[in-house]
């Protein structure tokens, strides 16, 4: 069964067409050390860059990009992955899709909302090709 999976209508990834993720597992990667039934919410200092509050929340359907955002993130604790569900609408990162990688193929999202942790990934030690 899908960690996206919601009552009604469930999560949708919007961009110029929406996607229906429902069937999707979706990730999150931090280095902060998060239990099943927490909230990763928007409106904290990102783990990233210049660390400003973040309006987003972040997540992947690729265990690769979550394990990238795990380990570019700020902190000393290990980087950890997490199986997250959208609690509303989540839609395609520009900052990767529009950007860098047109089409999404890193399956790369973001959510005004929280994400509700579901479920521990497995974290591997991300490497450049």
């Amino acid at each position: 069964m899908s960690s996206a999976s919601m009552a009604n209508s469930g999560p949708t990834s919007s961009d110029s067409e929406t996607v229906d993720l429902r069937a999707q597992t979706l990730y999150h990667g931090t280095r902060a050390d998060l239990q099943v039934g927490d909230l990763i919410a928007p409106g904290y200092r990102s783990n990233y860059g210049k660390r400003k509050k973040a309006t987003y929340v972040y997540l992947s359907a690729t265990l690769d990009a979550a394990t990238w955002g795990a380990e570019l993130a700020a902190g000393d604790g290990p980087g950890r992955i997490y199986i997250v569900e959208a609690m509303s609408e989540i839609f395609n990162d520009p900052n990767l899709t529009d950007k860098k990688f047109p089409g999404n193929p890193t399956k790369s999202y973001r959510s005004r909302e929280q994400l509700k942790v579901v479920g521990k990934g497995t974290h591997q030690k991300w490497s450049r090709p």
